[in-house]
């Protein structure tokens, strides 16, 4: 298990500071990791920037570099139980997700972003100026920053770094400080692929680490997900500097349930919607809007269904839920909990921390709240636990308007029988992606991205090539 920086094609312990990094399941220390400064930043930024004109990166032809991308996905794909049971031991998650969905996820995307390397494309266009052929280009930014978070840290990662790779850049990743072991045994990977020195390199630490990064004036575009507040801060910054920026930040699903759904399907959707990866999903459905007279019937199920699910440790196969990342998501979740029951919602499920074998992790109970108002702030405030609100809703006509009510815009959901109703409503709700009658689904080919204190820029597809590339007009006289 690596455990050092790699900085320029050189693995490094930096000044020799670290920090733990722990199991949530039993909040034991796995590693320690070091503890990046200004110079170990800077070092890294400026073999980034090295490496991005060298003939071994730069001057690599197109067909080259798609084959070193999918070298990189052969590779995860060797050690894909390795990655997954790595990710389940640093961040929690069950195997079920991790070795599911997280690992094969970032496979498919490093082959599908290796599939536009040689597509790269600008265009002609007729201009009113005679004797001139004109046409663009698309070339790479340079250095960019990938700040990632701990919630799905190798995925989430990928996400950026596959499009940012088959554009020609190079890179300066930091990791959430509580999940950084993935991220650097993929870096191990990258490298034992054949990605020249200083094209990928990863500093781990905490939040001054981040800014370090986001402040360095040889990177061109950084790329954060994370909280809206730090998203703020960190957009604020390129702001100033005039640098590019994505900011993929913070959710608060509304999922609608109209009187002629399936309730029975709506609530297993809802149940994996929201509490997958025990709630820590940023487009995770935590409000749910449904018909007065359904309201019970489905708060009552949902709560059931919830109640019944097993918590423990994502290493063992019968866990449904495993622990949050961390002692103070804990708190925060116990936190919202007690603002719920003053504000006078009804408690169905949950509640609270379990004992026995699972007190030393960082483990809540799934929680349900019936019952609740639109002006309560479990049904406004991002909470990113295992706690889910249903509010009875008396007017069809008033969905959309509640839907949109919260600062947030990242996802939302509809479940209904009649495609009308469910199409008028996708296109009302503000919100950068909607699903009809399923829970969360995720495709490389598909844009990714929110709307308001959401975010700002699109992740996958053909939206990534655009967010780490750059146009450049070229004429050419003809007379």
């Amino acid at each position: 298990m690596r455990t050092d920086m790699l900085i320029g094609g050189e693995w490094t312990a930096g000044s020799g500071t670290t920090f733990p990094t722990l199991n949530p399941a039993t909040g034991e220390v796995i590693a320690e990791v070091p503890d990046a400064t200004g110079a170990d930043v800077d070092a890294a930024v400026r073999a980034a920037a090295a490496a991005f004109v060298s003939p071994e990166w730069g001057g690599l032809l197109p067909a080259a570099r798609a084959k070193l991308l999918l070298r990189v996905a052969d590779l995860m794909e060797e050690h894909a139980e390795e990655l997954a049971r790595l990710e389940t031991r640093d961040q929690g998650q069950p195997l079920g997700v991790s070795a599911g969905f997280s690992v094969p996820n970032a496979i498919e995307h490093f082959r599908y972003y290796a599939g536009w390397v040689t597509k790269i494309t600008g265009v002609t266009a007729p201009l009113s100026v005679p004797d001139v052929d004109y046409r663009t280009v698309r070339e790479p930014l340079g250095v960019c920053g990938l700040i990632t978070p701990w919630n799905f840290p190798l995925m989430i990662l990928v996400w950026k770094l596959a499009p940012a790779l088959a554009t020609g850049n190079t890179v300066v990743v930091k990791p959430a400080e509580q999940t950084p072991l993935s991220t650097l045994l993929l870096a191990e990977l990258i490298e034992r692929a054949g990605v020249p020195a200083g094209v990928v390199n990863v500093v781990t630490g905490g939040p001054g680490t981040g800014r370090a990064l986001v402040r360095h004036p040889l990177v061109k575009k950084i790329s954060f997900t994370g909280s809206t507040a730090v998203g703020r801060e960190i957009g604020a910054e390129c702001g100033r500097s005039l640098k590019k920026v994505s900011l993929e930040l913070g959710g608060k699903a509304p999922s609608v349930i109209t009187a002629d759904a399936d309730i029975d399907a709506a609530v297993s959707g809802n149940l994996l919607g929201g509490l997958l990866n025990t709630g820590q999903v940023c487009a995770a459905y935590t409000r749910f809007y449904v018909d007065r007279k359904r309201h019970d019937e489905f708060a009552e199920k949902l709560a059931a269904a919830a109640g019944s699910l097993r918590l423990g440790d994502g290493l063992d196969p019968g866990t449904h839920l495993g622990p949050l990342v961390s002692a103070e998501q804990v708190e925060l979740t116990a936190r919202y909990v007690g603002i719920g029951r003053e504000e006078g919602a009804e408690l169905l499920t949950g509640g609270g921390r379990p004992g026995g074998d699972l007190a030393h992790g960082f483990f809540f109970e799934p929680t349900v709240f019936a019952g609740v108002r639109q002006d309560m702030r479990i049904a406004r405030e991002e909470i990113f636990g295992p706690v889910l609100a249903v509010l009875p809703y008396d007017d069809p006509e008033e969905l959309a308007a509640l839907a949109n009510d919260s600062e947030y815009g990242l996802a939302a959901a509809i479940w209904s029988r009649d495609i009308g109703t469910a199409g008028r409503l996708a296109r009302q709700i503000k919100a950068g992606t909607v699903w009809i009658n399923m829970m969360q689904g995720l495709d490389a080919a598909a844009a990714w991205g929110g709307t308001k204190s959401s975010g700002i820029g699109r992740e996958m597809g053909w939206s990534a090539i655009e967010a780490y590339t750059e146009v450049k007009s070229v004429w050419t006289s003809l007379a």
